[in-house]
């Protein structure tokens, strides 16, 4: 379990470190100072990229296109189900770039430990393909 909340934890802070509705993100930093600080700004951007290319990768492999879509369409009507219940608001926007950092980095958790729930579920490990 500690490790799916440090897997959800590490996506959470690489999305709202590329972008959050603060003035504390790559993306607003970037902006303003790319001209006076761009081998700065392109060594963050390609730190950010390795960091995307870790989970995406991870998830394509692991729950694919159609797996990433469906935990989203999951987690986006849990927090249908939240608004529904008079819950949550989603009134404000703020707020609203919050949910949405928190359920993308759910589903990119989701994928990076999905073959970890599986072999514990199954008892069968993934194993990449090796050329013999």
């Amino acid at each position: 379990m500690i490790g799916f909340i440090l897997r959800w934890l590490f996506a959470f802070v690489l999305l709202a470190g590329t972008y959050n509705p603060t003035e504390w993100n790559f993306t607003t930093w970037g902006m303003a100072h790319y001209g006076d600080q761009l081998p700065l700004t392109v060594l963050g951007g390609l730190i950010l990229l390795i960091g995307y290319i870790i989970y995406v990768r991870a998830s394509m492999r692991s729950i694919g296109a159609f797996g990433m879509i469906l935990v989203l369409a999951v987690v986006g009507t849990v927090i249908w189900v939240l608004y529904d219940q008079k819950i949550i608001s989603l009134s404000n926007p703020t707020v609203n770039t919050w949910l949405a950092l928190g359920a993308l980095s759910f589903v990119l958790a989701i994928g990076l430990s999905w073959s970890i729930v599986r072999r514990k579920l199954s008892g069968q490990a993934d194993v990449d393909d090796v050329d013999e």
